[in-house]
């Protein structure tokens, strides 16, 4: 009996398969695993640091992983470092380094996909997933996007999205919020994503308060640029639906995570806000680690767009979610909020995917998005060019660790310009 096509899947209402093809055949190299190396940097923002709710992010964190071979070969990747810098280095250090030592890394799909599901150690196998990818593409001389690619040509450029809406304060300047915006479109941004901003009991914020800056910001860009709505599922389910009406007005594209999404009745708090849009799409799941997380929200609509980010899921388990995505007609538009090494492997998983939408692309000052690389990401007018190199093509600058090193704690601290 044949596999029923996407077509009938689609037809028949039935569970999308939890396994999706993650690559075509290739040729098998003969390596080995012989060593995994995990670094931890810091950079201090002072001056730099921005402010969400009742945050104040003091400092950038990056998680290097870099999985060596005998054959001389080395990758690098990145676990999240929301994930906690040092439990995720201990985690690679002493759980899974020795599972994968003598491991052969053409193996990625067998060695990475065993732990689906596992909480809270899927982020520290992330890193690692991103490196075992590196590994291949520069065994077989290709570019990671081009190895991951299906289903359809890769995409060598790249739209982005700046997303931003964190350098104001509403105990302070809102207008930064329009200012931000439009110097994005400026630089060429095509697409702006927004928070809603500090938290709105210490400044006497409401959703009636909160509308008129969404039509101030909409006519200080004009018509013709994308614009995102990012609630960080801060808002009521009562005041997503006042702000429902507006955003479908304004022409905004998405709606991300509206409401608290990891509670009793969050799904069904997602259909209704669903139901209440026209044109918007709702989107989300920046947080859910594996396939098994995002299945019933994709089953049943919750999601418009998928957002998984390899730095969280690895980057061969936001290959299958994007294609139990696909089978669905849904977009996958990976969130991407840390360094150049997150966004070198969300930025293959985009190219690779046929049902790409664009990438993002945080707008905070990090020195992580660029400088630890010998030939950085770039954006130029809202674009960017992948390189054509083997494996992911990025090199690692001699010495970064010793220019960026650890600052242990955690990344936020209580806002001190807030009241009680």
């Amino acid at each position: 009996m044949t596999a029923p096509s996407r077509r009938q899947i689609l037809a028949s209402g039935a569970a999308l398969p939890l396994a999706v093809q993650a690559a075509p055949p290739r040729k098998r190299e003969n390596l080995k695993i012989t060593d995994i190396k995990v670094t931890l940097m810091s950079y201090e923002l002072k001056d730099k640091a921005w402010v969400t709710a009742t945050q104040l992010i003091w400092k950038s964190d990056c998680v290097l992983v870099e999985v060596f071979t005998d054959k001389g070969l080395v990758g690098i990747g990145e676990s999240s470092p929301y994930g906690g810098p040092e439990f995720l280095k201990a985690t690679i250090e002493q759980s899974i380094k020795p599972v994968l030592m003598g491991k052969n890394p053409f193996d990625v799909e067998h060695l990475t996909t065993a732990w689906a599901g596992q909480r809270p150690t899927y982020a520290a196998w992330a890193g690692v997933d991103a490196a075992l990818w590196d590994i291949i593409g520069k065994a077989a001389n290709t570019p990671v996007y081009r190895l991951l690619a299906n289903d359809g040509p890769p995409a060598g450029r790249l739209r982005m999205y700046a997303s931003g809406g964190v350098e104001y304060a509403w105990y302070k300047r809102p207008d930064d919020l329009i200012d931000e915006a439009v110097r994005h479109k400026e630089e060429g941004y095509t697409a702006f994503k927004f928070r809603i901003g500090t938290e709105w009991k210490n400044s006497g914020m409401t959703i009636q308060k909160y509308i008129p800056w969404v039509y101030k910001l909409r006519k200080a860009v004009g018509p013709g640029m994308d614009l995102m709505q990012e609630s960080n599922m801060r808002l009521t389910l009562a005041e997503c639906l006042e702000l429902c009406p507006v955003l479908d007005e304004l022409g905004f594209l998405w709606f991300e995570e509206p409401v608290k999404a990891y509670e009793p009745g969050a799904l069904e708090n997602h259909l209704k806000i669903r139901a209440a849009l026209k044109k918007v799409k709702v989107s989300g799941g920046e947080s859910r680690g594996t396939r098994f997380d995002f299945k019933e929200w994709i089953d049943r609509d919750a999601y418009d767009i998928v957002q998984p980010d390899s730095n969280v899921t690895g980057l061969t388990e936001a290959l299958h979610i994007a294609g139990m995505a696909r089978l669905r007609g849904k977009p996958c538009c990976p969130h991407n909020w840390h360094g150049g090494l997150t966004t070198m492997a969300n930025a293959a998983l985009v190219a690779a995917i046929p049902n790409r939408l664009m990438l993002e692309l945080n707008q905070t000052f990090n020195p992580f998005k660029q400088e630890l690389f010998k030939d950085p990401l770039v954006v130029r007018k809202g674009y960017m060019d992948l390189p054509d190199r083997p494996g992911f093509g990025m090199e690692l600058k001699p010495g970064v660790a010793a220019k960026f090193p650890y600052i242990p704690g955690s990344y936020w601290k209580p806002n001190p310009e807030l009241g009680a």
